[in-house]
């Protein structure tokens, strides 16, 4: 329960900071074709395709060089396993962490992005004659790196690849303690 807790308040607390800050512009170019804007919404639209994994994000620019990066992740998956032989995730997760922008190429740059994410729920297989249940339950500490192209006044996209450390011993014992994952996104700013 302190786990839980604490994602919580550090969640709300960098929340709080992101809509109390005010936004310059967050391509960091004087490029005309690409706005300023304060928010972006998006999709990884890769795990989507390939895993069935639903994971929609909020972006809040706070400057020039940095944002706030908070998702859900609806049939949230253990680095890629997938769900053949009767292995059902039933799992749902939330992340929140920073982006920090360097460079200041045209179109767009590269980011590195240091997150926590809680993950909830079951996994579940068979075995031992019935369904053997594992808690995923797991509190997530990790970072990533990415390039997002801004290819219009609203639109970006780009790669993603991270890696993870969870704290669960449940999690540890049937899979791992470190979790590898990547996506590309799609995102709407405004």
């Amino acid at each position: 329960m302190k786990k839980i807790t604490l994602s919580f308040l550090f969640a709300a607390t960098l929340t709080v900071s992101a809509f109390s800050q005010q936004v310059i512009s967050s391509s960091g170019t004087s490029n005309p074709n690409i706005g300023t804007f304060d928010n972006e919404i998006k999709l990884n639209f890769l795990n989507l395709i390939l895993m069935g994994s639903f994971e929609v994000g909020y972006e809040r620019f706070l400057s020039e060089s940095h944002s706030l990066d908070l998702q859900l992740h609806i049939n949230d998956r253990f680095g890629y396993n997938t769900q053949n032989d009767g292995k059902n995730y039933k799992t749902n997760s939330i992340q929140s962490g920073m982006n920090f922008y360097f460079g200041n190429k045209p179109n767009g740059r590269f980011h590195v992005y240091p997150f926590l994410k809680f993950r909830f729920g079951d996994f579940e297989e068979p075995g031992n004659g019935g369904t053997v249940t594992t808690d995923m339950t797991a509190f997530i500490i990790g970072a990533g790196v990415g390039y997002k192209w801004e290819v219009s006044e609203h639109f970006a996209f780009g790669p993603y690849a991270s890696v993870a450390r969870n704290f669960s011993e449940a999690v540890t014992d049937k899979f791992t303690a470190v979790e590898p994952n990547a996506g590309f996104s799609l995102g709407y700013r405004f």
